[in-house]
């Protein structure tokens, strides 16, 4: 079994932790439907929710590409809802696929060109079923679509100033649309330590057959200046695993989750962003669930948090306090995990 360590470096480099067996989620949906029962509040989804690809769960890819002018790679849509509109190369991923070949397929069939994907950008969610992810890369080779090559997935392809120079199917891209600009010009020049951006990171291949949201908790100890995270007890040493529930948001499930194990006063803390994303589908046998492993920032001191759950905090020691107090220090060294409702 490896240490807490070595797991919180393998959440750093992109690695999967394995299965989440019912040893390894400390709070699952028959368990927070139980807790919602006790409370006098009937369940919203079935204890049995299993995440399935088109019919139970909605994943969207969105590709945000910039070429060395800095403009930006739009499509002309063909669809009769929004014919002539403009948006960014995206679209559902189909069964089976990983999240970064659906994007690049999305990004063919409606530009024409190929791209290769070298991180993700920002996972944005609306419930606990509908998930976009948005990456960014670089265009390796192919010919831009044009008019003349206009079919159902997109009329035209073209590489924009600005989003504002086109008529936009929907605002909702301007956001991602700034964080990829914002990540590029980062990239081309030094950062400081409080700008500092992540490095490429995309979806970690493993397969799940649940939809999890791992939590890696922080706090400093006040004694030693140490940096301690966050360890369930449950069964075996792990970090604070929660199965999402599919008709709360993201932040519901959280708080429910934190209450779990701190109680009702909750410490003052944040959601910092995404280490990693694990998924990896299988139609055969059924895993189209994702593991989110998000980074939650703790601003009292360890030594001002009561614990009723569970869990424990651990010392990290050199070299992850530092690296780990850098990511928590940048807004910008995790991916975003926008909560659209």
């Amino acid at each position: 079994m490896a240490s807490i360590v070595e797991k919180v470096r393998r959440v750093l480099d992109a690695k999967d932790l394995g299965d989440i067996t019912s040893e390894l989620c400390d709070f699952s949906l028959k368990e927070q439907n139980a807790t919602a029962e006790a409370q006098g509040v009937q369940p919203s989804s079935t204890s049995d929710f299993v995440p399935v690809l088109g019919q139970t769960v909605t994943y969207i890819v969105a590709s945000v590409l910039i070429n060395e002018h800095d403009e930006l790679l739009m499509i002309e849509e063909a669809k009769q809802s929004c014919a002539g509109k403009w948006y960014l190369p995206a679209g559902r991923m189909e069964r089976g696929e990983s999240i970064t070949e659906a994007a690049a397929r999305e990004v063919f069939e409606e530009t024409g060109l190929n791209a290769e994907l070298n991180t993700l950008l920002a996972v944005e969610a609306a419930g606990g079923s509908w998930f976009r992810f948005v990456l960014t890369g670089r265009i390796t080779g192919g010919r831009l679509k044009t008019p003349a090559d206009a079919d159902a997935e997109s009329i035209q392809a073209r590489w924009v100033r600005s989003p504002k120079d086109v008529p936009l199917r929907a605002n909702d891209i301007l956001n991602i649309i700034e964080i990829g600009r914002a990540y590029h010009r980062g990239q081309k020049i030094p950062s400081s330590p409080t700008a500092l951006w992540h490095g490429n990171i995309l979806p970690t291949r493993f397969s799940h057959k649940r939809n999890y949201l791992r939590v890696l908790a922080v706090a400093r100890k006040r004694a030693h200046n140490s940096l301690n995270i966050l360890v369930s007890e449950k069964n075996v040493h792990h970090f604070p695993t929660v199965e999402l529930h599919p008709s709360r948001s993201i932040h519901s499930t959280l708080r429910k989750f934190m209450i779990e194990i701190f109680g009702a006063e909750l410490p003052q803390h944040r959601p910092h962003g995404l280490l990693s994303v694990e998924h990896s589908a299988s139609e055969a046998e059924n895993t189209d669930g994702i593991c989110l492993n998000l980074l939650v920032a703790f601003r009292p001191p360890l030594e001002e948090i009561s614990l009723i759950g569970k869990c424990i905090w651990q010392e990290l020691g050199a070299p992850l306090d530092e690296q780990l107090g850098r990511i928590v220090s940048s807004k910008n060294a995790s991916i975003p995990l926008n909560v659209i409702r």
